[in-house]
């Protein structure tokens, strides 16, 4: 197999043959190249067939590699490191929102609408029409002149 190292825009390629003199080629054409491995400077992600020969054995490989000019690379444990920290983060301001919010639900103040809480205000009595005031108790000489018609 072969072996492909990737570093900014530089591949290097490993040919799985160790012994004898190692003969390189890009898209059928030879590359004049000495040893095991191949080192493509400023390669443009463009696909490659690459072949590499010694000793009447040849191995063929389609190289499909993505190099950019402003890429970093992170080890495990820093990608582990960011996640983590990400999520302490995350949690703890999630435990700060739900004590903050706790504490404003038992005000009082805190109500939307703008409208007192507690006891319900009572609406006044509608004011009476006074054609049809009930009869009181000492009023009885204002419907006395009212009297029943017979038909």
């Amino acid at each position: 197999e072969f072996l492909v190292e990737i570093s900014g825009t530089t591949v290097t390629i490993t040919c799985p043959v160790t012994e004898g003199s190692i003969e390189w080629g890009i898209a059928g054409t030879k590359v004049e190249t000495s040893g095991e491995k191949y080192v493509i400077e400023n390669h443009d992600s463009a696909p490659a067939n690459v072949s590499c020969s010694a000793g009447g054995k040849t191995y063929d490989m389609y190289l499909n590699a993505r190099v950019c000019t402003n890429c970093e690379e992170l080890d495990a444990l820093a990608v582990t490191g960011i996640i983590t920290a990400d999520l302490l983060i995350t949690f703890g301001v999630l435990i700060l929102v739900y004590y903050f919010s706790k504490d404003r639900k038992g005000r009082a103040g805190a109500s939307a609408g703008g409208r007192p809480r507690g006891q319900k205000m009572q609406r006044p009595p509608p004011v009476p029409n006074p054609d049809y005031e009930p009869i009181r108790k000492g009023q009885r000489e204002v419907y006395a002149g009212l009297e029943s018609r017979g038909f």
